[in-house]
């Protein structure tokens, strides 16, 4: 299987080098060049353009960062789809607006071209340490076939119904989150405030109803460096929340706040 992949961020460089280090023929495409260097040397081959991608690989993941930087890669005449076969399954691990995975699965469908959304939990660390979790909405032959590219970099796949839905779970996975950092945030600063001991509140917290991952471990987490992306993800969703007509006033609230609670 030849396989593509575009976009070597944090979490896409080593999601890509996990698949050149399973052996899987892989050619790759960037940007800026420090990250096809790193991806030469783990033995990919350097593709120079997205449609070069296309023409190459049969499965070809997209993890860029937001829908303008993914409707650049898929269309036009430098884009996947100018260039991809019929039958090649495109893979977005992208966070971004449902909308943009249902325009780029319509104009794909018509060149017989599948889409399988497939955004990821777990960062760069969970991508260095193949602990990844990926939510993925297609046809069950399209994620079959992508499911061994997948395990390269994590065990933990739920399929989430049709193309589109896993995008959906994503958002709804990063609401939770930002609003349990929220919670976490003003719960260890009145402890800390009453006088008890970080220690003391992460174990009491793990112990009781209010565990989460976040608040277990809360004096030692250090993710300030995702802040731009937790905010743009959470701008996602309140968008989407008002297409379907619903309020969601604790993402604004966390969004409003994130600066000052992402520990």
């Amino acid at each position: 299987m030849k396989v593509g992949f575009i976009g070597l961020g944090q979490q896409g460089k080593y999601l890509a080098i996990n698949l050149a280090e399973a052996g899987y023929d892989l050619m790759v495409y960037d940007v800026r060049p420090e990250p096809l260097e790193e991806l030469a040397r783990a033995g990919a081959k350097i593709g120079d353009s997205p449609r070069s991608i296309g023409q190459y690989a049969s499965v070809i993941a997209i993890c860029v960062l937001n829908d303008a930087q993914l409707e650049a890669v898929v269309f036009g005449s430098q884009g996947v789809l100018a260039a991809a076969a019929p039958g090649t399954v495109v893979v977005i691990h992208s966070t971004v607006q449902p909308s943009s995975i249902a325009k780029i699965a319509e104009a794909a469908a018509v060149l017989r071209i599948e889409v399988v959304d497939a955004p990821v939990s777990g960062g760069e660390a969970g991508a260095k340490n193949k602990t990844m979790s990926y939510m993925v909405g297609g046809s069950d032959e399209g994620i079959e076939r992508c499911l061994p590219l997948f395990q390269t970099s994590g065990r933990n796949i739920t399929r989430t119904g049709p193309s589109g839905s896993g995008i959906r779970a994503k958002l709804a996975h990063q609401l939770i989150v930002c609003i349990n950092m929220l919670a976490a945030y003003e719960g260890m600063r009145l402890g800390h405030e009453a006088g008890l001991s970080a220690a003391i509140l992460e174990k009491v917290v793990h112990e009781g109803g209010a565990q989460s991952r976040l608040a277990d471990r809360w004096s030692k987490l250090s993710i300030r460096s995702a802040t731009p992306a937790l905010f743009k993800d959470l701008q996602i969703c309140l968008n989407f929340a008002h297409e379907l007509g619903i309020s969601l006033p604790g993402a604004a609230l966390a969004q409003q706040l994130l600066e000052q609670i992402v520990p």
